[in-house]
């Protein structure tokens, strides 16, 4: 049995769950999102859920403060996790407690940190009241909003409380394997601080970093739970928008929230395909 047998052998089982699974639903999602339900005798497959959605004012919104949330969550999860990486790959006293605490939630579900933050940070919680009581505020009202925010703060503190241990150990294993010769060499030839990170750690890094931050971004983009503590009703992330079409009594909403999440689904892929030309061209190949 040859090499690329047993690979496919292997492969075999997880290659059939995700083609079941995940493309047969896409398929599925992509025949109602074209108007085509039989059960409900929509039969004539149409273009009208596509053109309702993307005509409408709240579809809008809810796009942007997605697109707002998951790329703000990225771009800081990468600096701060390249930055907490570089502090941590020096030696310390009590590196390795900081290095488990910085590795520690990593294990907590999403869910679970989405409701400590509400007790937390809401204008009724924890935090709000050790100011009342400390006579820092008057009024809980007066505590800063980073629950149910417009710009949906504590969202993205929780993908960032999140992502940012996770992306830092990548990066953190990437720098203890290269060593710090290529750092000395430049370092020695008169390269400041500033030239060695961005001309010689910087492009080694980019390759780990990437496959890691589209994780990110994606989870981000598709993500319910958080948002849907955190967020406001209105305007709502488009995975939130989405199920309140999908779970409508009307089953004639039903194409457009298969619309959503077809265009979701392919926005990703597209951005999958852009990620993989970026990580060609940082990795120096044509």
């Amino acid at each position: 049995m040859t090499q690329r047998v047993t690979i496919g052998l292997l492969l075999a089982p997880a290659m059939i769950i995700l083609i079941v699974l995940f493309f047969g639903g896409f398929l599925l999602g992509i025949l109602q999102s074209l108007t085509y339900m039989p059960l409900i005798g929509l039969t004539e497959p149409s273009l009208e859920a596509y053109i309702a959605i993307f005509t409408d004012e709240q579809f809008g919104r809810s796009l942007l403060l997605t697109m707002g949330i998951s790329l703000s969550a990225t771009l800081g999860t990468v600096v701060l996790a390249i930055a907490s990486a570089m502090a941590l790959r020096y030696s310390f006293f009590g590196k390795r407690l900081v290095s488990f605490l910085y590795q520690f939630p990593i294990t907590i579900p999403h869910i679970v940190i989405a409701v400590g933050t509400m007790f937390l940070f809401s204008q009724s919680g924890t935090f709000a009241r050790i100011a009342f009581q400390l006579g820092l505020i008057t009024d809980q009202g007066q505590f800063p909003q980073m629950v149910n925010d417009s710009l949906g703060l504590g969202i993205i503190y929780v993908y960032l409380w999140k992502q940012i241990p996770f992306v830092g150990i990548i990066v953190l294993a990437i720098m203890q394997s290269m060593g710090n010769d290529y750092e000395e060499l430049a370092r020695s030839l008169g390269a400041t601080k500033r030239q060695t990170f961005r001309h010689i750690l910087l492009p080694l890094i980019i390759p780990g970093i990437l496959p890691a931050s589209i994780i990110c971004f994606a989870f981000t983009f598709g993500s319910y739970e958080v948002p849907f503590l955190l967020g406001r009703p209105y305007p709502a992330v488009l995975s939130i928008l989405a199920y309140r079409l999908y779970d409508n009594v009307d089953l004639n909403a039903r194409p457009q929230a298969m619309a959503m999440a077809v265009f979701m689904t392919v926005f990703l892929m597209m951005f999958v395909v852009f990620y993989k030309k970026l990580l060609k061209k940082a990795s120096g190949r044509n």
